[in-house]
C-alpha cells in the first residue's frame, strides 16, 4: 500500500483540517462526526480529536487503510 505525502507550509495541521483538505469530509464541521464513526490512527494509535496537531513525520491511517504522511515544505 502506498503512503500519500501531504506537504504543509506551516508548523502543523490539525486532523480536522487534513481530512477536509484531502476531501475525506465535506466541511470542517463534519470532522467531529467522522472521527466518532470511524477509527483513524495517528502514529498507530486511535485518535478522535479533530484538533489533534499533526507535525512533519506523523503518519495518519484512514479506515480504508490508506495512509497519509505529513511533510514540511
Amino acid at each position: 500500500m502506498e503512503t500519500k505525502k501531504i506537504t504543509i507550509d506551516r508548523p502543523f495541521i490539525t486532523l480536522g483540517q487534513l481530512l477536509k483538505e484531502e476531501a475525506i469530509i465535506p466541511t470542517g464541521g463534519a470532522a467531529k462526526w467522522y472521527l466518532k464513526e470511524n477509527t483513524v490512527l495517528v502514529n498507530d494509535e486511535a485518535d478522535d480529536r479533530r484538533g489533534r496537531k499533526l507535525y512533519p513525520g506523523d503518519l495518519v491511517t484512514l479506515p480504508d487503510h490508506s495512509q497519509l504522511t505529513i511533510e514540511s515544505k
